[in-house]
């Protein structure tokens, strides 16, 4: 058995079902800070049922403290100036991650209106995201700010006046840099850009003048972190080197670019961890390492005593100094692990006292939790993959239900301690696998390579599939019963899981997860300018021909038509890096392939949830649906609020669109539309064509015959179209596959022209031929297409057409040589009256969205075998612009082959 995979077992009864308000609701108490002069400790909890912040005194009881801010969307983070007059704290709006800087002073008065005092906000520009590169000691009213208000992708570089709100430029970002480090006196001394090999590179600022002084190639880390309290050198994390796998700290000089290792991990395991230095001395007083868990090593004598008082105090968890006084004598300390979601203590260095000041959530008790293992499986090229396991509590490993959760990122990874999907998963009953699959970040730069286009189809996929197909082995995870659920790139994995190996799943979760990753590449933020080159070397480049048809293999759109199992998409509309047409563009595609999808949309919310409401909506939903689709229990009770906000999230799949621009974006790539069940029929009819265009009117006598055939030994379907008017005769045939109604040889004559065509999902090839004049057809395709003429009124007719029903497709257009991405509509229902009777009819209209005239209208038989009944085509100006309107004359069934 795999090393770290034994669990003891002592009964066959789950612990009892754990309200999801205490995994999922705000906890009591978090995020709290020493003010630097050590007088106050802020923290956050709700205010008029939202998350923010509070004050009080250090020897007050948190009874005592008073809220400071009002804000009605939840505080994500905040910080003491270094004086202890303000708090700032930044804030966006609905999850749009253009953040503003706000500073409040926590002594100022409350306002009447809203119980709290004034909020300033100092960067008030809005579509500007603001970054806070330095908060200087020897300037207390100052820091240094990035904003973008220039240039969305790049940050210009100001010192910002706490007090006053007034800002002063100190770098117009036109060298296209993409962070600042600045010493500890608040000077800008280097930068990091991005090159052309994407590689990064490290530039002395010198007043006007950058000059490099290392670089590194892309798939090579270097991080800048601190200057040196000497002023001189810098802190830098860096793996550059052909005989250097793991990050380490270094001293590098940018004078003399002299480089001095300071540490590599000591157990040879992981990348560098952290590091941590003292508020007073400004000295290095700890490193940090995440391997299994997490490791401190103390580099001072003081360090290492307050590590040996704090673990004797705080034997188990990992501990976190989260703040210190600048006299470094008080901290507050916080200690967790994966069966408590946290407790802080304040910790005394004078008098060695460690004092309990809250639990974040008192109400959760440790023993109904799981234990989370680290553990070690084999991938099927041998590769050994690191990963977390937690098995429900108190029941036999055996065929359980199974849940996959992999990591966001993806050059993130997964930790060992509390985690609430984990936790709260267990609790329902079932195992809960975090791999951390290659690609994953703190494990070396091969393990983070060896991901570089492997996406979806790729190592970083198989990585997953073989983590469960390792619990399969082992006998602990019910074949029949495994789900997978991940948010960001684990949402995009979920997909990927389901689209790619759907033998594997029997449901799955996506939660704000790309489904096209060519679209996901068109629509980064802008701020990701700067290191755009980087995401085209590790996933790759959508306007690089052989990388497109790559990255359209890797993305589960357009692998939709195999996904066989229930899916759950939840999103967020504001998302500013997975847009919302990310998820709307599979829901669409799953819909009209008739397979079961769910979907809930949060209006106020971006990429990840922050409202209490939403994130238990998200919780009840989430563990409804897994009951369902894989056994485990749920909690059936809810509040009527959180009832009222899952109806509120949940969205009608009927009901999705998607807006004109996104849908012209996404019609260039996206599956073809699935026909009916029952599609084309062999048949034959008769139309008359009138042609209007130029001032003139001409009539074509059409006849159209449908067959069944064979090519190549494949059954395919055989339309042949022919036509007569004062213009001369012509004649068209094609040969379209029989189950995807998709082209694949088509021959045409009109007059003197003689055209002969192939048609694959990537190229369509052929010449057209005029006497002794030739003329070749080549034309790459990006996705499949539908042929165009006869063959296009089949694949439409074969549609499973209702009201209300939408779809896009492309096609060839031979007259222009263009792919033409077009939309298409049911309209309603009408009543046409033609020579050979009276039908009842669904109007479908087809509208190009590449910009360019055309468009057509068709009333198709609601009856099969579905026949165009009359059709109203406008020309574009190349074919003479005008109209073509086409009657049905007769029509009949045929013996099939």
């Amino acid at each position: 058995m795999t090393a770290g995979l034994g669990f003891a077992w002592q009964s066959e009864e789950l612990p009892p079902l754990i309200d999801r308000e205490l995994f999922f609701g705000d906890p009591e108490i978090s995020n709290s800070e020493l003010s630097p002069n050590g007088e106050f400790i802020s923290f956050i909890k709700p205010y008029k049922d939202v998350r923010n912040i509070w004050v009080k005194g250090l020897d007050e009881p948190f009874d005592a403290a008073r809220p400071i801010t009002a804000d009605e969307r939840p505080v994500p983070g905040y910080f003491w100036s270094r004086d202890s007059r303000y708090i700032l704290y930044v804030q966006d709006k609905g999850g749009n991650e253009n953040f503003h800087v706000y500073a409040v002073d926590p002594t100022a008065e409350p306002e009447a209106e809203t119980g709290v005092p004034p909020a300033r906000d100092l960067t008030p520009i809005e579509g500007v995201r603001a970054y806070i590169y330095a908060v200087p000691k020897p300037t207390p009213d100052e820091i240094i700010i990035g904003l973008n208000d220039r240039d969305p992708a790049y940050h210009d570089v100001y010192r910002l006046s706490i007090s006053t709100g007034e800002r002063e430029l100190l770098i117009e970002n036109t060298d296209k840099l993409a962070s600042f480090i600045f010493d500890l006196k608040g000077n800008p001394r280097l930068a990091i850009r991005q090159m052309e090999d994407a590689g990064m590179e490290v530039l002395r600022i010198d007043e006007d003048t950058l000059t490099q002084v290392y670089s590194v190639n892309f798939e090579e880390t270097v991080s800048p972190i601190r200057f040196h309290k000497d002023g001189e050198r810098v802190y830098m994390i860096t793996n550059k080197g052909e005989d250097v796998d793991l990050t380490r700290l270094t001293l590098f000089n940018p004078q003399t670019a002299e480089l001095e290792l300071v540490e590599s991990d000591p157990e040879g395991e992981v990348d560098f961890g952290g590091a941590e230095f003292s508020n007073k001395t400004d000295e290095l007083i700890a490193t940090i390492y995440r391997g299994d868990r997490v490791r401190i090593y103390p580099k001072t004598e003081q360090a290492e005593k307050d590590l040996q008082i704090l673990r004797a105090e705080l034997p188990e968890g990992n501990l976190n100094v989260q703040s210190s006084t600048r006299d470094m004598r008080l901290h507050l300390v916080s200690v967790s692990r994966d069966v408590d979601p946290g407790s802080v203590y304040l910790y005394n260095r004078e008098t060695g006292d460690v004092e309990l000041l809250y639990r974040s959530r008192p109400k959760l008790k440790s023993e109904h939790l799981a234990s989370m293992k680290p553990i070690r499986y084999k991938t099927r090229d041998g590769v050994e993959i690191p990963a977390y396991f937690t098995l429900p509590k108190g029941v036999e490993p055996r065929n359980l239900p199974t849940i996959i959760n992999p990591h966001g990122g993806p050059w993130g990874r997964d930790y060992w301690g509390y985690d609430s999907y984990a936790q709260f998963l267990a609790n329902r009953g079932y195992a809960v696998l975090q791999p951390n699959f290659r690609g994953s970040a703190g494990f070396g730069k091969e393990f983070l390579n060896a991901g570089n286009e492997e996406w979806g189809t790729g190592l970083m996929q198989h990585d997953i599939s073989d983590g469960v197909q390792h619990l399969i082995d082992e006998g602990i995870a019910d074949p029949d019963r495994i789900g997978i659920f991940g948010g960001s790139y684990g949402g995009y994995a979920t997909l990927a899981g389901v689209a790619f190996t759907p033998e594997l799943y029997a449901a799955g979760v996506s939660y704000v997860g790309p489904s096209n990753l060519i679209t996901l590449l068109k629509s980064i933020p802008p701020y990701w300018g700067p290191i755009k080159k980087m995401f085209h070397k590790r996933v790759g480049d959508p306007e690089d021909p052989q990388d497109r048809k790559r990255l359209m293999e890797q993305s589960p759109l357009f692998s939709a038509d195999q996904i066989q199992v229930p899916l759950l998409v939840i999103q967020g509309a504001n998302d500013p890096r997975v847009k919302k047409a990310e998820s709307e563009q599979i829901v669409i595609a799953l819909r009209e392939r008739g397979q079961d999808v769910e979907y809930l949309l949060a209006q106020d919310e971006g990429h990840g949830f922050r409202d209490r409401e939403n994130r238990l909506a998200v919780a009840a939903a989430l563990e409804k649906f897994f009951a369902k689709q894989l056994g485990g229990r749920y909690q059936e009770e809810m509040s009527e609020e959180i009832a009222q906000t899952v109806a509120e999230l949940t969205v009608d799949v009927n009901t999705v669109t998607l807006p004109d621009t996104t849908l012209a974006a996404y019609a260039e790539t996206a599956p073809l539309p699935k026909p009916a069940s029952v599609a084309l029929q062999p048949m034959t009819a008769q139309y008359t064509a009138n042609v209007e265009a130029r001032g003139q009117e001409i009539t074509m006598d059409v006849s159209r015959k449908v067959e069944a055939a064979e090519l190549d030994g494949n059954p395919v379907w055989k339309i042949m179209s022919s036509s007569k008017s004062p213009m001369g005769a012509g004649a068209d045939t094609f040969y379209i596959d029989k189950k995807t109604l998709m082209p694949i040889q088509r021959s045409a004559t009109q007059g003197a022209a003689v055209i002969k065509m192939t048609y694959s999902s990537d190229a369509i090839k052929g010449k057209m031929q005029m006497g002794s004049r030739e003329m070749p057809i080549e034309v790459d395709l990006t996705a499949p297409v539908f042929g165009d003429g006869a063959a296009l009124e089949a694949a439409i007719a074969s549609l499973p057409l209702k009201e209300g029903y939408e779809t896009t497709f492309r096609t060839f257009d031979l007259v222009s040589r263009k792919v033409r991405p077009m939309s298409l509509k049911v309209t309603g229902s009408e009543t046409v009256e033609v020579k050979v009777g009276t039908f009842e009819t669904f109007k479908v209209e087809l509208q190009p969205l590449d910009g360019e005239p055309g468009g057509s209208t068709m009333f198709i038989d609601k009856k099969a075998p579905h026949c165009v009944v009359r059709g109203i085509t406008k020309l574009p100006p190349m074919a003479g612009g005008g109209t073509v309107t086409s009657e049905l004359n007769s029509f009949g069934l045929t013996t099939a082959k």
